[in-house]
């Protein structure tokens, strides 16, 4: 009977990952990564090698590990993930760290996340702040079934989720911040007939030609839900920060800026505003 060594061995030569068959070999197993270092030698059965020999074939065929684990990090949560959600980023957490920013920890304030998915967004920045209301929209009741089970199994009560498309279930709601990591993607853009993003939702992807769309209409939007000087802040793709600024300049927002990633790419953009437009 084969050890655990020469099954992952076999495993990290067909997908040429290790991390990989790693993650897998572990969701199978039920354990941590330390228990690899201290059971190397030890023999698998033959349904865990049946069980593991199945993941790795349809890794192999492109299927995200996150899918096939149904988990990913995310902040400081493990985090339920399916087909219905887009798998979170670890760029994502950016956009956390400039809300959390911008939310004091004793300040009762209320928030809203468009396009919750997992509910990652939404999860991190209650958790960080207790006292904030959160408030997470969705179109797809899965993905909002998926985020509520994230909640519970992490005991988050400060969050509430409502179906709907961005902020059109919210109406006569408003808000000190609102975030989003909306569609970014051109819906040309051959990526999306590639790798991981083959397999996770387009409508969470891609959005009109210039990836723009539904960017643009959050941006003009959010204006009648923020209280007078909220903030919007929303994730978009690395060469998309000067026409997110230009969205947010044109639309009447102060205080614009783009902040980039840990690569030095831009990443997230936003601004504040002062005025309930009626429009």
């Amino acid at each position: 009977m084969p050890d655990v060594r020469s099954v992952l061995a076999d495993a990290v030569m067909r997908l040429g990952e290790r991390a990989d068959a790693e993650l897998l070999l572990l969701h199978v197993l039920q354990q941590q990564r330390g228990w690899l270092f201290t059971h190397a030698d030890d023999v698998l059965d033959m349904d865990v090698q049946t069980a593991f020999a199945a993941l790795v074939a349809r890794r192999e065929k492109g299927e995200p590990v996150a899918y096939l684990t149904g988990r990913r990090g995310f902040w400081t949560l493990d985090l339920e993930v399916s087909p219905a959600t887009l798998i979170p980023r670890p760029e994502t957490e950016l956009l956390v760290e400039l809300a959390l920013q911008r939310l004091p920890p004793v300040t009762v304030c209320s928030v809203a996340d468009l396009g919750t998915g997992s509910g990652a967004i939404a999860l991190a920045i209650a958790r960080e702040r207790p006292r904030a209301q959160v408030i997470a929209t969705d179109a797809s009741a899965a993905a909002l079934a998926v985020a509520q089970r994230n909640a519970q199994r992490h005991a988050i009560g400060n969050v509430a989720f409502v179906h709907g498309d961005w902020l059109a279930p919210l109406a006569g709601q408003y808000f000190d911040l609102i975030v989003s990591n909306p569609p970014y993607i051109e819906a040309a853009d051959p990526h999306l007939t590639q790798g991981d993003l083959r397999h996770e939702p387009a409508n969470a992807l891609a959005s009109g030609p210039d990836g723009l769309d539904d960017i643009r209409r959050i941006v003009r939007d959010a204006r009648t839900h923020l209280h007078p000087g909220g903030w919007l802040l929303f994730e978009h793709g690395w060469n998309q920060g000067a026409a997110a600024r230009a969205l947010l300049a044109e639309s009447g927002y102060t205080e614009v800026f783009t902040a980039k990633d840990l690569e030095s790419r831009d990443r997230v953009s936003g601004a504040s505003y002062f005025a309930r437009l009626n429009s």
